[in-house]
């Protein structure tokens, strides 16, 4: 079997289509005309670099996916991709950590693309004790460790709106990235059994929750969050491009109080 690379005018048009435009709008926004748009779709015209990269912006692609749009229009990479542990990030992850340890005792931390755990605090560290060690031995991965029948999925007592939460906002990732690891993944936690929980808890409706919360029993006490997630603004590297900072609010006032009991 053979595979064919897509040409850039292909994964244009695809980006193009997913959001949702016509040739017509995309030339508006990017100071060109519907006629070059549709010649370089179909292969007659190579756009420059700079008409990629305005293209791509436009379309609100991904970094990583901007650099496959440029080596498929034959050009070189635009955006590095730096390791997050080279010393040309020390001041990324100083500021960091700074970022985890001052929301202590709420509970936060950072991920990749794949949601593997880059750096965390010690309110995640509560969630975590008495997890089995085969699931936090490196490199630890949010979703794994969140769905597993033998992590956080028993004591998640919104299991079902939980699990179906993260597994949506991962097929809206696994739609706009051409990922095989996010992928599979998603293959694999989504098919981890559901514990049975008996008397699974529903949120408690005498509470205003302002979003879907995670009510978690930790320590014989049930606790209510609801995370916010956070990303770089104008990223130019794709390790940056893809962390993302996931915290953790008390979502009623017992979480709260129980939380700054436990002290910085």
């Amino acid at each position: 079997m053979t595979t064919t690379t897509p040409t850039v005018g292909a994964l244009l048009r695809t980006w193009r289509e997913r959001r949702g435009i016509s040739q017509l709008e995309l030339a508006g926004r990017a100071g060109s005309s519907s006629r070059h748009i549709s010649f370089i779709e179909t292969g007659r015209s190579r756009p420059s670099e700079e008409m990629v990269l305005r293209l791509a912006d436009r379309l609100d692609v991904p970094v990583r996916e901007r650099n496959a749009l440029l080596l498929a229009a034959g050009h070189a990479p635009h955006y590095a991709q730096t390791p997050l542990d080279d010393p040309a990030m020390g001041t990324l992850r100083e500021g960091l950590e700074r970022l985890l340890t001052g929301y202590e005792p709420y509970p936060a931390l950072v991920v990749d693309a794949t949601y593997h755990v880059v750096a965390a605090n010690r309110g995640i560290a509560m969630l975590l004790d008495g997890l089995p060690e085969h699931l936090l031995a490196p490199p630890l991965n949010a979703m794994r460790i969140t769905l597993h029948p033998e992590g956080l999925a028993p004591r998640i007592r919104n299991l079902k709106e939980w699990r179906g939460h993260l597994l949506a906002q991962m097929e809206r990732q696994i739609a706009l990235a051409r990922s095989a690891p996010l992928r599979a993944l998603y293959e694999e936690v989504a098919a981890f059994p559901v514990p049975d929980l008996p008397g699974d808890a529903e949120p408690d409706e005498a509470v205003p929750y302002i979003a879907l919360p995670l009510v978690i029993e930790q320590g014989g006490r049930l606790l209510s969050f609801v995370s916010s997630i956070a990303t770089f603004n104008t990223p130019m590297d794709v390790t940056v491009a893809e962390l993302a900072i996931e915290t953790f609010l008390p979502a009623d006032p017992a979480t709260a109080k129980f939380l700054r009991s436990l002290g910085p």
